[in-house]
């Protein structure tokens, strides 16, 4: 299957550090996500280090998703991502490789890293080249529109990655001074969809299914990537996909809701251990509980719990019992 034949099934998971995490990517493959992709991974940390236990978490692969996971990598410097590349895609866990030309925080940027390439889009595009070179699945590149405001350094940077072997282009359509703020700039994705002919997947923006589908239409992007609306709503990629297919919705009831949260709880404790699981799960409980009555109070509860017991009970009172007050 092609790369794109997954997109026209529904919505894609963004990379988020911190939060796609295998177990939550597993939980949005069942609610319909066509692809995800792994939280960002150091070339070069890898290499130093990649018998570690973190190392081995940010790589693992939940049976859910295989065969529709990229590996996200980052790095700046070419002979260490290649290498990199082809070691961690021999053995067919990932579908695809993206390299991450997107991330805007500033330890990364500070080492000439993710959206630090836009910078240069002539050794962006070299860097790729040395990767598609070594890698053993297709890659892709996640970018923003250009480092400074109003930039679009992304037109020209896409076209130079398709030249060098790149075959999927997902597009944050915001500049990396921008962060998450403002609004994202679609019309930037139709700009880079006529540029290139290669499929170019949108971001940014696209918080319910109808965001989803306005995506589509305004830019004729191949298909649509979701993260943070995700965290805590990984119903959405359902909702999208149903719409695409003409189908009504569903409510997602309290107890569903409960489900979620407790098999996502459990499913980080099998791989991070439970004490990890417990301050991980802290964030995403509150981004489950997002918008209902009482939720401010069930935050500072949340801090308080240090085992999956208190947990469960805690969101189980929310969630069926309507208050934490």
């Amino acid at each position: 299957m092609s790369a794109i034949d997954f997109f026209t099934r529904g919505a894609m998971l963004a990379p988020m550090a911190g939060v796609t995490d295998a177990p939550f990517r597993a939980i949005c493959r069942e609610y319909g996500c066509a692809f995800t992709v792994t939280e960002m991974v150091s070339a070069k940390g890898y290499l130093l280090s990649g018998r570690t236990r973190a190392v081995r978490e940010l790589l693992a692969v939940a049976p859910q998703e295989q065969g529709a996971v990229a590996l996200q990598l980052f790095g700046h410097e070419k002979d260490v991502m290649a290498r990199a590349a082809g070691e961690l895609t021999a053995d067919g866990r990932y579908a695809m490789l993206d390299i991450n030309m997107g991330c805007p925080v500033h330890k990364v940027v500070g080492n000439g890293e993710g959206s630090a390439l836009l910078r240069d889009p002539v050794a962006a595009a070299e860097l790729a080249q040395a990767v598609v070179r070594a890698s053993h699945v297709p890659v892709s590149v996640k970018m923003r529109l250009g480092f400074e405001e109003g930039s679009r350094a992304c037109l020209l940077l896409g076209q130079l990655l398709e030249e060098s072997g790149v075959q999927l282009l997902t597009l944050h359509a915001r500049t990396r001074s921008q962060f998450y703020e403002g609004r994202a700039d679609w019309d930037a994705i139709a700009a880079l969809k006529a540029r290139v002919s290669i499929p170019v997947i949108g971001n940014g923006d696209v918080t319910c299914y109808q965001d989803a589908l306005a995506m589509r239409a305004q830019t004729g992007c191949d298909g649509v990537a979701i993260g943070r609306a995700a965290q805590g709503a990984p119903w959405l990629f359902e909702q999208v996909a149903r719409a695409m297919r003409g189908e009504p919705q569903r409510e997602i009831g309290a107890e569903e809701k409960l489900s979620v949260v407790l098999r996502h709880a459990e499913a980080l404790a099998r791989l991070k251990g439970e004490a990890v699981a417990v301050r991980e799960m802290r964030r995403h409980a509150v981004c489950y509980v997002r918008g209902l009555r009482g939720a401010a109070a069930l935050r500072r509860r949340v801090n308080g719990v240090t085992t999956l017991a208190e947990l469960g009970s805690l969101m189980g009172e929310f969630l069926l019992g309507g208050s934490t007050a």
